[in-house]
């Protein structure tokens, strides 16, 4: 209930976020939530300005005896990702996120709970509110289209903010100080095919792989969790080898920055083959399975006889495809030979979908080295057109570099040691964050990424912890309160 999450501490955080989440605010579709910002800026009484691309941005004066602190960007996203169980009857255009408590952690019921990036809009909008919190003057930035290509950050113009130091609230470990982060570049293949009758000889069967974990396609690319799209192709190349299997429609995965939680597939077999078909077919599911158990449990792979598809692919298109997707990269490339344990280079195969004559293909390429991000590209590019298909390269955005020198990274080094008896982890993360990009018009700002502990973004296992954003709002508190004074 989300009652319950409003009676949480710390309460000024919790009802903030109750009442970001009760705003349907998907990427692209952020019309609402920019209202939402915009309305709750006014009745504040502060100085509210949208952008010409839809980007918020609020002004709040210094607490007494602050003036002469330097300016702070505090800066979140608006939009959240929707993704949803195949079970889950929910329409995130009309309905607000339904939260629960689990524990020390808030979930949503079937769907992704908006902590990746609410967390970080309600402590700003707290901060705003506030008349307590004591802090330098505030700029703050909320940004729109995060999740889908940064359109926000890419189309935030220079001289609208005056900030020295930037905080990003959109990482997901509470003892992580974020210095940098990767760039990425979506790919896009694309090729039509002829469709043929299927003979009257063959059967119809729907393959379905469910119940992967899923995830965010950067941060967890490296866990060695199932990819739907991945999964499916083995299974259909493994069809065709041995049965002649020919397929029909595909529909696998969804969001370019989740990892795919599920594939289903409609495809036609010899119906003398259907005894061997389910035999063979079910073992091979069984040893993949039992390859992934440990990292996913839930998997499941169902064979289902349906009614035979009037239509299946061209036999060489089909064989060019399955054959593309299983040498097509997928997870970890490269890992950093500068920082170690991080990724420096990854491909996530997003989405398949293949239907009425069309096939699409969509890959999200990231890479803390520029030119790395390009090879790999290239290569995924390489592969695609061999089959036939066209390959486009869309919003390509910057990595951010690390600036080890800071004086805000100092700052808030030594805060988190102080306050919490241990050194914080300053690290680069293989995520998307929008520094780097805010960073081409703001190049003096210094910039900082933190945030609580959040797990599962991107998926409708998305949860955060409690006691994680108490400690996390204690930390943002004292950063405000210790900024330093304005250069003489």
């Amino acid at each position: 209930m989300n009652s319950e999450i409003r009676e949480l501490q710390p309460k000024t955080i919790w009802n903030k976020f109750a009442d970001l989440n009760a705003v349907p605010r998907a990427s692209k579709k952020e019309g609402r939530v920019i209202k939402f910002m915009k309305d709750f800026g006014a009745k504040l009484g502060l100085e509210t300005i949208e952008d010409e691309v839809g980007n918020v941005i609020i002004k709040k004066p210094a607490t007494a005896g602050m003036e002469n602190r330097k300016t702070v960007v505090i800066q979140s996203h608006l939009d959240m990702v929707h993704q949803k169980n195949n079970d889950t009857n929910f329409d995130f255009d009309t309905q607000g996120i339904n939260m629960m408590v689990d524990g020390d952690w808030v979930k949503a019921k079937g769907t992704t709970l908006g902590a990746d990036n609410g967390l970080g809009v309600a402590t700003i909008m707290a901060v705003l509110e506030s008349k307590d919190v004591v802090h330098p003057p505030l700029e703050a930035l909320f940004t729109i289209d995060e999740e889908t290509g940064m359109t926000g950050a890419m189309g935030l113009k220079g001289g609208l903010l005056s900030g020295d130091i930037l905080l990003n609230l959109d990482t997901e470990e509470d003892n992580e100080i974020g210095v940098g982060c990767a760039g990425g570049v979506d790919i896009t293949a694309t090729r039509t095919y002829k469709m043929e009758e299927t003979p009257e000889f063959k059967i119809g069967f729907k393959i379905t792989v469910k119940g992967l974990q899923g995830g965010h396609s950067g941060m967890q690319i490296h866990e060695g969790l199932g990819n739907a799209n991945k999964i499916m192709n083995r299974l259909l190349f493994d069809g065709f080898e041995n049965f002649g299997l020919r397929i029909s429609e595909i529909d696998g995965g969804g969001l370019r920055n989740a990892i795919p939680r599920e594939s289903n597939t409609i495809v036609a077999i010899d119906s003398i083959h259907e005894e061997a078909f389910n035999t063979e077919m079910e073992e091979l599911a069984n040893e993949i399975k039992t390859e992934l158990n440990i990292m996913e449990p839930d998997l499941v792979i169902e064979f289902t006889k349906v009614e035979t598809p009037k239509n299946i692919m061209d036999l060489g298109v089909q064989e060019g495809l399955t054959r593309a997707i299983y040498a097509a990269c997928n997870g970890v490339y490269r890992m950093s030979a500068d920082i170690p344990e991080l990724v420096e280079t990854s491909n996530n195969i997003a989405r398949v979908l293949v239907k009425d004559g069309n096939i699409k293909v969509a890959c999200l390429t990231r890479s803390s080295v520029e030119s790395s991000k390009w090879d790999l590209a290239n290569m995924l590019r390489a592969t695609f057109e061999l089959t036939g298909c066209e390959v486009e390269f869309s919003g390509s955005y910057p990595g951010w570099t690390p600036n080890m020198n800071s004086s805000i990274l100092k700052l808030m080094t030594e805060l988190y040691r102080e306050m919490n008896n241990e050194e914080p982890h300053v690290a680069a993360c293989h995520a998307g964050l929008e520094c780097g990009i805010l960073g081409q018009n703001y190049p003096e700002m210094e910039m900082i990424s933190f945030g609580p502990n959040i797990r599962g973004a991107h998926s409708p296992d998305e949860r955060v912890q409690i006691s994680s954003v108490q400690k996390y709002w204690k930390f943002v508190q004292e950063i405000l309160k210790r900024v330093p004074e304005k250069d003489e």
